[in-house]
């Protein structure tokens, strides 16, 4: 039975780079992601492959970059003055967040700095990359009237907040997508 909209699923997984085979996430023997099929609470190379699945069965699938975190766009890169981060320790590949114009976190990483600016990249971090997934569906049922009229679990981060913030749970689980803008 294919997994439709609208039907909770849980799942346990395990995922890394394709390219190196570099060990990027695993909830195997922790907590299964639970997430609600059709929203976009994964991302849609992961939700489109287990879309044929039923509880029980697994898969081994590689996500090319495009459905799964994007195309890295070196255009989204910028270089800012070093004054913007007086006080912070600066070190190449750090992860920084800030508040867009629109009032939306941003998240940022240091791709380079020397004593007069700062290059910051606004691609996600797993952006331009393959990912390669081993997943088993742990179980299925169908949401709740209120989840679907809320569109998320009551446990999940529900996407981004009202105020255009974000949930921050795409980093700490790859497989989420909440589709905060990164």
């Amino acid at each position: 039975m294919a997994i439709a909209k609208n039907q909770v699923v849980s799942i346990e997984y395990e995922v890394k780079e394709a390219a190196t085979d570099a060990m990027i996430d695993s909830n195997i023997g922790r907590e299964p992601l639970e997430f609600m099929m059709g929203y976009g609470h994964i991302i849609q190379g992961l939700e489109e492959a287990i879309a044929s699945l039923s509880a029980g069965e697994s898969l081994n699938v590689v996500v090319p970059a495009a459905k799964a975190y994007g195309e890295y766009r070196a255009e989204m890169t910028e270089r800012v003055e070093r004054e913007q981060f007086a006080g912070i320790d600066l070190q190449v590949g750090m992860t920084l967040y800030g508040q867009a114009e629109t009032g939306q976190t941003v998240q940022v990483v240091v791709k380079e700095f020397d004593d007069s600016n700062v290059t910051i990249d606004y691609n996600h971090p797993l952006a331009g990359k393959d990912l390669k997934f081993y997943l088993k569906i742990l179980a299925l049922r169908e949401a709740t009237t209120e989840e679907i009229e809320r569109g998320s679990l009551a446990r999940s981060c529900g996407g981004c907040g009202e105020d255009g913030s974000c949930c921050g749970e795409h980093e700490r689980d790859p497989a989420h997508d909440c589709g905060c803008p990164r």
